[in-house]
């Protein structure tokens, strides 16, 4: 049996849905965000992650101008486009700086609320001999509940952080957590893990 080998995935820690200020797209995520300190969280899991040599990666949410990459195409994602809004290069689309990526660590961009779809995740990860993903974003049963269930399904372990994610709601979050991650990995808080 190989030893595992684990990757940090930090899931649309992005200004536009993190940070109160003028690029702010989803005030009730945001929120949340703030009640349950879920940057300060991640911060310090990052800060262990990368203290202890463990490969991490950003995804994000992210459009090229033609938003001809979005592989969503369903009505709710169509306000993206018409409103020009999660530009790769737009201050909103960006990772929030308390969560900033250091160099070496990759940044992939995702048309979707999977970031497995339309992405290089997989393969990166397979390049990395990754076995096991540890993952923390925002909000919990949209990107954090896709990318588990994609990863399971692809035969990576799963571990979620609890408190380094939140929804819109705290219901939604909670429904997440209690029943459905639990489905596709194990649940942990951040005093529980280690690296």
């Amino acid at each position: 049996m190989t030893a595992t080998k684990k990757a940090l995935l930090m899931l649309d820690y992005q200004v536009a849905l993190c940070e109160e200020g003028p690029h702010l797209r989803m005030p009730p995520l945001a929120a949340q965000i703030a009640e349950r300190g879920v940057l300060d969280t991640a911060g310090k899991v990052l800060a262990a992650a990368r203290e202890a040599g463990i490969f991490v990666a950003h995804v994000r949410l992210a459009f090229d101008p033609s938003y001809r990459l979005r592989t969503n195409r369903l009505p709710r994602f169509d306000p993206y486009e018409r409103d020009r809004a999660m530009l790769a290069d737009s201050p909103e689309a960006q990772i929030v700086k308390a969560l900033a990526p250091a160099d070496g660590e990759p940044v992939i961009d995702k048309g979707c609320v999977d970031p497995f779809v339309g992405t290089a995740l997989r393969e990166v990860l397979a390049a990395e001999g990754i076995t096991e993903v540890v993952l923390g974003g925002v909000a919990t049963n949209l990107v954090v509940e896709s990318a588990a269930r994609h990863a399971s399904d692809s035969g990576l372990q799963v571990t979620v952080v609890e408190d380094m994610c939140a929804s819109f709601r705290p219901d939604f979050h909670a429904f997440s957590v209690d029943n459905m991650l639990p489905l596709f990995g194990s649940v942990t808080g951040s005093a529980e893990l280690t690296f």
